[in-house]
């Protein structure tokens, strides 16, 4: 189990799908989610999660005020958990959301820690990485890419490349490696940001160049 640090659904336990993924460390999510609330960029922002594994960044994200996510997950027993994970987060959206002044179709004023709507936007694809990029329409404020280890650079390359025209001014994109992985190539539209390093895992912080 994981867990939503902060936010509307914060402490709310996830599940992690059996086998296959590799959930990010509550040390590095602090960490990430520390530095995007700094620059005050999740309020509002439309969020992506690629090789979601059971979804916990971007609903972490939408938690903490995120506008809309897209989780990208191609293996079907990850993707199951994801959907109930997914189905808790808006739960809790529903139970914290305050009734306003006036009665209950009365406006609604947003609040610290509470849902921008009582149903998040979270839109949940059951394909490739590649596939998703390659059709979708979107565009993205905040990206997380977390991919197996094993997966290969000139993979995360094609991602990153596929990924760039997606990316409004100013986004934020965080890949997370391993330390013993070589720092990645990015196209010419991408550029270094910063290197975070937390024992065996590093971030990446990736934006538009």
């Amino acid at each position: 189990m994981t867990r939503i640090i902060a936010g509307f659904a914060g402490s709310q336990r996830l599940a992690v799908p059996p086998a296959g993924t590799r959930p990010t460390s509550d040390r590095v999510r602090e960490a990430v989610f520390s530095a995007l609330d700094s620059r005050g960029i999740l309020g509002g922002s439309s969020v992506l999660d690629l090789y979601a594994g059971s979804g916990a960044l971007a609903l972490e994200a939408v938690s903490r005020g995120a506008a809309e996510a897209s989780i990208v997950e191609r293996a079907p027993a990850a993707v199951r958990v994801i959907k109930a994970n997914v189905a808790l987060v808006q739960k809790a959206a529903m139970a914290t959301r305050p009734t306003p002044r006036g009665g209950p179709n009365a406006p609604a004023k947003r609040g610290v820690g509470r849902p921008p709507s009582a149903s998040p936007r979270i839109h949940v694809a059951t394909q490739s990485v590649v596939a998703f990029l390659g059709q979708t329409v979107s565009t993205f404020d905040v990206v997380f890419i977390d991919p197996p280890y094993d997966l290969s650079e000139a993979e995360i390359t094609e991602a990153l490349t596929l990924l760039a025209p997606h990316l409004t001014p100013g986004a934020d994109v965080v890949l997370e490696r391993s330390s013993r992985s070589p720092e990645p190539a990015l196209p010419a539209s991408l550029i270094l940001d910063r290197r975070k390093d937390y024992g065996e895992t590093v971030l990446y912080w990736i934006t538009p160049s």
